[in-house]
């Protein structure tokens, strides 16, 4: 019969099997009443789940992510319930959690209307009042097929199809209503109800454009009314950074139907680019890297050999050429490798850190494409690490501390920190994996960072380290990870020599702190709401004149900041002043210098900030010493959007 194992070592002895809620109930009843799930063994599971072994409990609330997702994901299944009570023809599809809530697409060619959700949010409500039970069962793969066919449900006995053969069929019961999921769901709809369906969207089934375009509902979820409200409240904050939007306003880049997922980058947008990739440049060459360039374009056996092509064909651009095939690149990792084997290394040899603005491609759904936050054509600050396996831990602590400088010079202060662990697939023995793990876990508490467990979700490969920015408005971007990978060096014939001469495949240490260039750009664009600090601004400094008079002036100040390296440019249009300052300021340039017959006689500049601070009549050297000692902080500090 069970013990039970509690997250601070404590057990609970039963002489039967217990579900989730039994456990609960057991240890009291206000827990029973908050429980939403429990991760048995690392995995999350229904309240109604049996445990009928020993096993090690964690009860999952509201308070938990896990809970959070939990909700999200039933209150998708309660979304897709509604509907099918209020539109019997329609179809329904999939349903998943993503940031700040969940969606459901369906399929209605009527389409949906605002009101219509309204009218479905109602029901919604109807529904949470019911507390209908929700219940799992678990179906043979034929029945799920046919009964989901008799119901008109055509793309649920697709998705079912195509599922691996070995695969459990699960479906989730409430009420009337019947849907095929993985779970976990809440033990009763009566534990939803903080919700607010928020949009209308269309989708291609399954991304792809010559499928039919299916209606996407999307709504948020919360465990409390507080959270929803404050979540509410922060959209107007969030669409007035939309990075679409500002894109277009600020004229930065562009996208169109002829290059789907790949950025028109504008000159404006393109200096904020290269700054970017010419300050990323800067420290990883104090840091040590050298810096490679590979071919965009290389041979599929090398995708074979390294793995990605299992995993990632359907993601790869595939051409042919002279009877050959080729993948474009999708990461950089097995080209790394390549260079690392021109010639043989000694123990002597590494570390050995290699760094690339590797362009990448990958084949994305056009349903997933997103602006600059998902797309086609993108650029990796990608990097491997060569080194033995003692110096794993030594390496990655000098990689953490290189991140955390780097976020913090880009206005970053608050970094969340998950260390994936070992997966149930995977390749080497335990004892790496120990050793693996360790080395990771020791490297971040070294820093004194926090960081959670993530059970289960590391690569088949090795551990990893996450690491994602909350932004100004509470937005959370993942966008760094180290990994481990003890698996394609060896695959690809990476060798070293070690002091005893003998030949040892190096450890690879896969790091980016960006991640790629284009969606950093628009993680930026959104913190700032397109304000930049000074460093990254397109434009650091517009000169302006009160009338023509001031023109040669004007011209003589913006090539003198030139050459000194700043980013200035002359307004001489015959406009009014007041004209110019608003337009400059809505163009958010962190200066406008003002010039009339008095800065002329003095030889000075009138200095404002686009927030409207006043900074008086100053000389051209100081104000170039003003905003050079703007530059050095880079981003340090500055986090607000000015208007």
């Amino acid at each position: 019969m069970p013990a039970i194992t509690l997250p601070d070592g404590s057990q609970k002895r039963f002489d039967h099997p217990v579900t989730v809620m039994d456990v609960a109930a057991d240890i009291g009843p206000g827990l029973a009443k908050a429980t939403l799930a429990g991760e048995v063994d690392g995995r999350l599971r229904d309240a109604s789940h049996l445990i009928e072994d020993d096993a090690e409990l964690r009860i999952i609330t509201a308070k938990d992510p896990e809970g959070l997702e939990v909700i999200r994901h039933s209150t998708a299944h309660l979304l897709a319930q509604a509907v099918e009570r209020l539109f019997p023809e329609c179809q329904v599809t999939i349903g998943p959690v993503i940031e700040d809530g969940f969606y459901y697409d369906f399929s209605y060619p009527p389409g949906f209307t605002m009101e219509d959700l309204d009218r479905i949010g109602a029901e919604m409500r109807r529904i949470v009042k019911d507390a209908l039970p929700v219940t799992r069962e678990v179906w043979p793969r034929g029945q799920a097929i046919q009964f989901f066919r008799q119901e008109g449900e055509e793309y649920k006995a697709q998705i079912i199809e195509d599922l691996p053969e070995d695969e459990e069929i699960s479906v989730y019961r409430q009420g009337e209503f019947v849907d095929l999921c993985r779970g976990p769901h809440v033990p009763d709809t009566g534990k939803l109800g903080q919700f607010r369906l928020t949009k209308l969207a269309g989708a291609y089934w399954r991304g792809d454009s010559n499928n039919e375009m299916l209606q996407r509902v999307y709504g948020t979820a919360w465990p409390s009314k507080k959270e929803l409200n404050d979540y509410l409240n922060r959209l107007p904050e969030a669409e007035k950074r939309d990075p679409r939007k500002l894109g277009k306003q600020l004229g930065l880049f562009h996208f169109q139907e002829e290059a789907p997922g790949m950025v028109f980058w504008h000159d404006h947008g393109w200096r904020i680019y290269t700054e970017v990739e010419k300050y990323v440049r800067e420290q990883l060459r104090k840091a040590g890297y050298q810096e490679v360039n590979t071919p965009e374009m290389v041979d599929i056996h090398l995708w074979e050999k390294s793995g990605h092509a299992e995993k990632f064909i359907d993601e790869m651009f595939i051409t042919e050429s002279e009877n050959r095939t080729y993948a474009i690149k999708p990461m950089n990792c097995p080209c790394h490798i390549q260079v690392y084997n021109q010639g043989l290394h000694s123990y002597r040899d590494l570390p050995m850190r290699m760094a690339e603005f590797g362009s990448c491609h990958r084949d994305e759904p056009s349903g997933a494409l997103h602006g600059l936050m998902r797309v086609r054509a993108f650029t990796q600050d990608d990097a491997h690490i060569f080194c033995t396996p003692e110096q794993v831990e030594s390496e990655s602590s000098a990689f953490i501390d290189l991140l955390y400088r780097m976020y913090a010079d880009f206005g970053f202060d608050e970094v969340l920190v998950k260390l994936s662990t070992r997966p149930e697939k995977r390749i080497g023995a335990d004892e790496l994996w120990d050793r693996a793990e360790a080395a990771l876990a020791r490297s971040l508490e070294a820093g004194g960072i926090e960081y959670e467990i993530n059970p289960g979700e590391g690569a088949f490969y090795g551990p990893k380290i996450e690491f994602s920015l909350k932004d100004t408005i509470g937005r959370v971007w993942q966008c760094g990870t180290l990994q481990l990978d003890f698996n394609m060096p060896g695959r690809l014939d990476a060798t070293y020599v070690d002091e005893d001469s003998q030949r040892q495949t190096p450890v690879m240490l896969h790091r980016a702190i960006l991640g790629s260039l284009e969606r950093f750009i628009g993680i930026l664009i959104e913190n700032y709401g397109g304000a930049f600090p000074a460093w990254l601004a397109p434009v650091q400094a517009v000169v302006m004149n009160i009338t023509d008079k001031q023109a040669d002036y004007c011209k003589n100040v913006a090539e003198t900041l030139a050459n000194q390296g700043f980013r200035v440019e002359s307004d001489l249009r015959n406009e009014k002043i007041g004209f110019k300052i608003r337009q400059h300021t809505m163009g958010k340039v962190p200066y406008l210098l003002v010039v009339g017959d008095r800065e002329v006689e003095n030889g000075t500049v009138a200095v404002r900030t686009r927030s409207g601070e006043d900074l008086g009549s100053i000389s051209v050297e100081q104000f170039a010493q003003h905003l050079a000692e703007d530059v050095g902080r880079r981003g340090r500090n500055v986090n607000s959007v000015e208007d």
